[in-house]
């Protein structure tokens, strides 16, 4: 069995679009309507995805405290100055809970909570 994606709904597409592609760095790998009012965006360029869906319907999207993303950087301290260059909010961090790891958290544009991880 393979992993295929995490699949993330969204209030607003365009915003959540630009944080994934212009702050996490995944690009847009396909984007297509899937019905009156839904629309899909799969990006990554690896195995596994991360498919966004707004359904104009939904007012509201909801994740757990729980979950978080993960995605791996060179430096932690780079990718914190990238963050408050952008006029973003350092969630939480950075934690150093083993020689090995680094790591902080942001928020997206709904909530979830992303991990930005350097291995040392």
């Amino acid at each position: 069995m393979k992993f295929c994606w995490s699949t993330l709904m969204v209030k607003n597409l365009e915003e959540s679009l630009r944080f994934y592609r212009d702050i996490v760095g995944l690009n847009v790998d396909r984007r297509f309507n899937a019905g009156p009012g839904i629309e899909i965006v799969f990006l990554g360029d690896g195995e596994t995805k991360i498919e966004l869906i707004c359904n104009e319907a939904l007012k509201d999207v909801n994740y757990g405290h729980d979950i978080s993303l993960g995605f791996e950087v060179n430096s932690v301290d780079e990718m914190m100055a990238y963050i408050k260059e952008k006029g973003m909010d350092i969630y939480g961090g950075p934690f150093q809970p083993n020689p090995h790891t680094r790591f902080f958290y942001v928020l997206d544009p709904n909530g979830l909570k992303i991990q930005f991880v350097e291995n040392i």
